[in-house]
């Protein structure tokens, strides 16, 4: 419960946990309000439970609500970023973009129109999967009000692949869809900490040609996670920015529950580093999919992947300038 003599321009954030207990009530994202009670938002955390897309295991459809269970402990303070997100903007949750599983197609369509539907009372989604499917359709909608988009793709594949069983449109094509629309930015896109076996070498020419370039999970570990920084900036530039994380880009020592785990992938202390050095750039939406609780281990999977969408809205969160400082001092 929040308390009555909050000031009506200041945002409403978590439930005070030193009031009610992490473990009681119901489980949104962090323990923020609801959409329904607020009259606009900042960002809005929307789950997207599909997972019809998958080539391998399923049950991401079930993402949404173990990532809720497991923000349970996050804290309004972040110290690594030295803010408080749920302070300097409103933060909701926007329940669930409920679709059809049956047809994949039908689906994507629904998942844009919700998408678009709650840029009407939000400024920026931050998406959970869900497999990555959901990331054409949220991609569409961005597109459509920022032009194409720089997008950072972490993920222990490419998902630019053309069809499975003669689906145009699955978990591991959305980023060749994108491409082919014209949504992406093809001189500012990158993937990050890309692993394992192709199925050849004409994957990363067409990779390529369709507009990124790549960090793989062998490049952090040989130059490390401060060089991948630095070119991961300089290519996304100036550019509007989307962030779409497959939570298998970790090391399925660190998140064993998703749907096409690989060996050798990133810590989940690197992954959020990598996250933290983005705050200055202009972040318009997010994702974080993948997420099979069916396979996770004591929430492993959900706390990751919790903190990841933690540290994406934080990084989205207004900073003072150098200029407003100086004014107050």
């Amino acid at each position: 419960m929040q308390p009555e003599h909050r000031p009506a321009d200041e945002p409403i954030g978590p439930v005070d946990a030193s009031v009610v207990p992490r473990f009681a009530g119901i489980a949104t994202f962090a323990r923020l309000p609801r959409l329904d009670e607020v009259d606009h938002a900042d960002i809005a955390v929307v789950g997207v439970p599909f997972d019809s897309g998958v080539s391998y295991r399923p049950g991401a459809r079930f993402g949404p609500s173990h990532v809720r269970e497991a923000s349970r402990l996050l804290r309004p303070f972040n110290p690594a970023q030295r803010i408080s997100p749920f302070a300097v903007q409103q933060v909701v949750d926007a329940g669930d973009i409920a679709v059809n599983p049956f047809r994949i197609e039908e689906a994507v369509e629904q998942i844009e129109a919700g998408a678009r539907a709650l840029a009407e009372w939000a400024d920026r989604l931050v998406a959970i999967g869900g497999d990555h499917t959901i990331a054409l359709p949220l991609l569409r909608a961005v597109a459509d009000r920022h032009g194409p988009v720089a997008v950072l793709h972490f993920d222990a594949h490419l998902d630019t692949w053309d069809t499975y069983f003669g689906a145009p449109i699955t978990h591991g094509t959305p980023f060749r869809r994108a491409s082919e629309e014209g949504l992406i930015d093809l001189e500012a896109s990158m993937h990050v900490g890309t692993r394992g076996p192709l199925y050849g070498v004409d994957d990363l020419t067409d990779d390529a040609r369709l507009g990124f370039a790549i960090v793989t999970s062998e490049d952090l570990e040989e130059h490390g996670v401060a060089a991948a920084i630095e070119r991961i900036r300089a290519r996304i530039g100036d550019a509007p920015l989307y962030i779409s994380i497959d939570i298998d880009v970790l090391d399925p020592a660190h998140a064993p529950g998703t749907g096409t785990p690989e060996a050798g992938g990133l810590t989940s202390r690197e992954l959020l580093r990598i996250i933290r050095a983005l705050s200055d750039r202009r972040i318009v939406g997010a994702d974080v999919v993948e997420v099979a609780p069916a396979y996770d281990h004591a929430q492993l999977t959900g706390v990751a992947a919790s903190h990841v969408a933690y540290e994406l809205i934080s990084a989205m969160a207004p900073r003072e300038t150098k200029e407003e400082s100086d004014d107050r001092s």
